[in-house]
């Protein structure tokens, strides 16, 4: 038979019950056949459905040290994940552990899927991806720029929290060289965007200068609710920056001397949660040896569940081979320094801003060769130029021309989750051996 199109009134009642018999006998076969023909569509795009539907892809995590890896952040391919399960442009996936739950995950904007893993010491686990509608998890890792509080970029995961000074602090001449911390406990959830909208309210701000003039007490007591300098119950910003490395802060050096970066000039949030926080920061150019060309630019990434950001640094129009540290302020001239160049890390007990803060245990890892570690401290001149910082604590690299320096900082607080000195240096040894000895993943 021919085929044909026929015109929508065709099907009308009135004009199929005009028709002769014969045509009725036709057109009822002509039905038929296109029914079975939708039929047959529909069976197979269920079958595919469910083919889809039940595959998977199973990651083994390799643990090559001989202690245990828990909450370890891994990464895969997005795009080998999608071709593996055939998945539409707008499906969705879940991860499973071993035990057949769901393990948070975040898509990055570089199109991998990361998400947490426990593997035992010389051990190896499992998990399983496949197309399906995953659970709501909390957010861990999140960070916002604030253009209100002279540019911060501010960040944090349930654990720790950072900043990093913009322009218009440089602006008004304040040297923010490095990074700042603001420390956390006894909450897992977001605090940063809180404590920022109470330090720049600006109806209590203009409250404040008038009790300032009419009624000092109380407008002390208001400027102290409104801080975060004080803890009010989670964190707060006790530690002292100024015109030094900071909490971690990279540079280049040039014959003993450290090249300053100041204030990022651009900043761009690339990742924000669930489970990952990425900033790029581009600087104003530097002046190296007289080539005032040369501009860094820094990848920062904090992962949740670790106390120390993922920072990857680089240079351009760097012409040579230069020393680059990783570097910690000292606020006490002999106060406790760990630096072990062998395994690649560095510590120090700052004894934080007020005598009921606590102490923070401040650190850096680096996985290429450290070629020296070692404490420095100021002259008395340079430390009347650093706010009477009393030196650095340095881990030493060499910095090759069109390459990236990979490198970990962050701290923790003896008033949350790591309580001494001692299990300090034990958690940056342990991850000094992490980074260094990554877990192994592959996929099937």
């Amino acid at each position: 038979m021919e085929n044909i199109t026929l015109p929508p009134y065709f099907f009308s009642h009135y004009y199929i019950t005009t028709l002769p018999h014969c045509y009725i006998y036709t057109l009822s076969h002509y039905y038929i056949f296109i029914m079975k023909k939708l039929l047959l569509l529909c069976m197979t795009a269920l079958f595919c459905f469910a083919c889809s539907e039940s595959k998977t892809v199973t990651v083994t995590v390799t643990n090559p040290l001989a202690i245990e890896r828990s909450n370890e952040m891994i990464e895969v391919s997005m795009a080998e994940i999608s071709n593996r399960l055939n998945l539409a442009d707008t499906a969705q996936i879940v991860v499973l552990n071993a035990d057949g739950m769901q393990v948070p995950y975040q898509i990055t904007y570089d199109e991998k899927v990361i998400f947490p893993v426990t593997v035992a010491a010389n051990g190896n686990a499992a998990y399983t991806i496949k197309a399906g509608t995953p659970e709501t998890f909390d957010v861990k890792a999140c960070g916002k720029y604030y253009p209100n509080r002279l540019d911060d970029v501010a960040w944090e995961n349930d654990l720790v929290g950072f900043r990093a000074y913009g322009p218009a602090l440089q602006a008004r001449g304040e040297r923010g060289y490095g990074y700042d911390l603001f420390t956390k406990r006894d909450t897992t959830e977001p605090m940063l965007e809180g404590m920022y909208a109470k330090e720049t309210d600006k109806a209590r701000r203009a409250e404040l200068n008038e009790l300032k003039k009419t009624d000092p007490e109380t407008a002390g007591k208001l400027l102290r609710e409104m801080s975060y300098h004080i803890d009010h119950g989670h964190g707060m910003d006790c530690y002292a920056v100024g015109p030094t490395l900071g909490a971690g802060v990279a540079a280049l050096m040039v014959n003993d001397t450290i090249v300053y970066p100041w204030c990022y000039k651009e900043q761009e949030i690339l990742d924000n949660g669930p489970l990952r926080f990425t900033a790029k920061l581009v600087f104003n150019p530097l002046n190296v040896k007289g080539d005032t060309t040369v501009v860094e630019t820094r990848l920062i990434t904090l992962d949740a569940g670790s106390h120390l950001n993922k920072t990857a640094v680089s240079y351009s129009n760097l012409k040579e081979t230069l020393p680059i540290v990783a570097g910690i302020v000292l606020h006490e001239p002999d106060g406790a320094v760990v630096a072990n160049a062998a395994d690649g890390y560095i510590t120090y007990v700052d004894p934080t801003n007020g005598p009921n803060n606590g102490k923070i245990f401040v650190g850096a890892a680096v996985p290429a060769v450290v070629k020296e570690a070692k404490a420095v401290l100021f002259s008395e001149q340079e430390k009347k130029q650093r706010n009477n910082a009393d030196g650095h604590v340095l881990a030493i690299s060499d910095y090759e021309p069109g390459s990236d320096y990979v490198y970990y900082w962050g701290f923790a607080w003896d008033k949350a989750d790591i309580k001494t000195p001692e299990a300090w240096n034990q958690y940056m040894a342990d991850f000094a051996q992490k980074v260094r000895n990554p877990l192994t993943v592959t996929i099937n």
